[in-house]
């Protein structure tokens, strides 16, 4: 007797094809590259007189596919087989100590075609130290990348990435060693193993106006220009209490937590009522590290 099929694989007469479903996904990534709208994709369409499904269905599939555009990248599994591999347990507490970095996807309107998006994080500051656009993950882009970094900033006490091959290979690993930085890496299928990278990459396609689609390296390349001095220099992180990245690395955020808690003292003075005891301005934290223990753990985001 043969085994039922999932009532998500039976071909209801009501269902729309996959190649209809295609169809929309390509709509939709082109109205995203022209910064429109689903609906807006869907009108068009429709002008034309192509009506492959409803407006709702067009939505679903716009949904699934933001969805799969914020997926971190799960290596391929082999069979069951994990092994034994070390915890990674790092703790920076100060900028330049540990740097974070790895490979985010930038969608085209091409079905199938990513760029590739290099990101080297400061965990302690935040800062992105480094970054790269490029149509392939590669060790020796990789290579320049950092060597880039750290004719500029120094070079960092470790290096913590994922377990892709451009982070584990050989070129990169010599390269850095050879800067005095030791390597370390997530455990397979162990998401936060790395949170502040993929914290970092979910910041820049959170963040309002980020295109979702490039059509053509140039532009993504283009965007990122515009965003990391935005991120750096802008952005208020909430995981270092709203001050900016660079004020973080360069240390100038003391100078501006004087003035926030001269301002707050002076509004409490106003309205104590207001409060239950004097309040303390948050300043950021004295270190940030990945696999803390809870007594010393602070928060990636």
């Amino acid at each position: 007797m043969q085994d039922p099929l999932a009532q998500s694989e039976r071909a209801y007469e009501s269902r729309i094809s996959s190649g209809d479903r295609d169809r929309i996904a390509e709509y939709i990534l082109d109205g995203w590259a022209d910064q429109v709208s689903v609906d807006h994709a869907f009108a068009t369409a429709w002008d034309n007189g192509v009506m492959l499904a409803s407006r709702r269905t067009w939505w679903r599939i716009a949904a699934q596919i933001e969805d799969q555009m914020l997926r971190p990248t799960v290596p391929t599994r082999n069979g069951n087989k994990r092994g034994h591999h070390e915890k990674p347990v790092l703790k920076a507490t100060g900028p330049g100590q540990v740097w974070s970095w790895d490979i985010t996807d930038l969608y085209s309107p091409w079905r199938g075609k990513t760029y590739k998006a290099y990101s080297v994080l400061d965990i302690y500051s935040r800062q992105m130290v480094a970054w790269r656009v490029e149509e392939r993950e590669a060790d020796h882009l990789a290579v320049e990348m950092f060597e880039a970094a750290i004719a500029r900033y120094g070079a960092p006490h470790t290096v913590h990435a994922d377990s892709g091959p451009a982070m584990k290979s050989n070129l990169l690993r010599d390269a850095l060693t050879t800067h005095g930085a030791e390597l370390t890496h997530n455990r397979p299928y162990v998401s936060n193993d790395n949170p502040f990278s993929e914290s970092g990459f979910r910041t820049m396609k959170y963040r309002p106006g980020y295109p979702r689609v490039f059509k053509e390296l140039e532009a993504a390349r283009a965007y990122l220009a515009e965003y990391v001095p935005w991120y750096n220099t802008q952005h208020k992180h909430s995981g270092i209490a709203l001050f900016s990245p660079a004020q973080v690395h360069d240390g100038s955020w003391k100078h501006l937590w004087k003035k926030r808690d001269h301002a707050l003292q002076r509004y409490y003075e106003k309205n104590p009522e207001r409060f239950r005891h004097r309040p303390t301005t948050p300043a950021p934290p004295s270190h940030a590290g990945i696999n803390l223990p809870e007594t010393t753990k602070q928060p990636a985001q």
